[in-house]
């Protein structure tokens, strides 16, 4: 059985190399790095439905499997064409203009080791998949309950926090100031938070306190490297260097107020 979910992952593996080496295709030709994270986000969500439903040894889906695959299917779908709509209307996403600053010449040699790293860290991702839909407990129970709750709640968190500063931008007599009202006075990042309390529903999912499935231990590596990534990689330090960059003096009255990453009442 363990052989088989292992090449059933090295299979989720290789599809995302092929995305990602596509992603780098698509950006080159168009000169807009911010298709790379429209592609993660489909190809992972394709990931992840496969890794869940796969069928092995010719047995049917179980419920949990199907959830799941529902559940990352959603994700992908939303996230990728929330993305894919922000790169094909808007100027290049500011952490790959900067990486385009920074690189200079060897951006494109640079960007495709740099996606392929990005293919590794969604086969990562996937394997948490896999170990919470292949959970062999059966049938539903309160954890998957718990799991889904959670999972649900950050999925529209995210929507939520995304339509927010969509509107924010929409607005021409906000150029220049910091999106500070909704969920983005509670945090400086809340549709980052949402995306990793996403990740957080997997370990639940997977776990088995009774010990009957030790490999669903391995999902508690999504939630951490999500948190890394997020917090000290690609996400806050680069959006956060240019806002300082870009409007220094709102931006540092923001933080001053703001919570970094999780939600908090934000300070007088």
């Amino acid at each position: 059985m363990i052989g088989a979910l292992l090449a059933l992952w090295a299979a989720a593996a290789l599809f995302l190399v092929v995305v990602m080496t596509v992603a780098w295709l698509v950006q080159r030709r168009t000169g807009q790095g911010g298709w790379a994270d429209a592609f993660w986000s489909l190809g992972l969500g394709a990931a992840g439905v496969f890794v869940a439903l796969f069928p092995l040894d010719g047995v049917a889906p179980s419920a949990r499997q199907a959830l799941g695959a529902c559940l990352i299917g959603a994700w992908g779908l939303r996230l990728g064409l929330h993305i894919a709509a922000r790169a094909r209307s808007s100027e290049e996403d500011p952490r790959y203009a900067r990486l385009r600053q920074d690189w200079g010449p060897h951006f494109q040699t640079r960007m495709f080791s740099f996606l392929m790293l990005q293919a590794g860290a969604a086969a990562l991702l996937a394997l948490n998949i896999l170990v919470a839909a292949r959970n062999p407990t059966p049938d539903l129970n309160f954890q998957d309950a718990l799991a889904t709750l959670v999972f649900v709640v950050a999925l529209f968190g995210e929507r939520l926090a995304d339509r927010q500063l969509s509107r924010f931008k929409a607005d021409t007599s906000n150029r220049g100031k910091v999106c500070d009202s909704g969920l983005w006075a509670w945090s400086r990042h809340p549709n980052y938070f949402f995306e990793w309390l996403g990740w957080c529903a997997w370990p639940i999912f997977a776990i088995d306190l009774s010990g009957g499935w030790p490999w669903g231990w391995l999902a508690l590596s999504g939630p951490a490297y999500i948190y890394w990534l997020l917090t000290r990689v690609s996400g806050v330090p680069l959006l956060e260097a240019h806002m300082r960059r870009s409007r220094p003096e709102a931006f540092a009255a923001y933080a001053a107020r703001t919570s970094v990453f999780f939600p908090r009442p934000p300070r007088d």
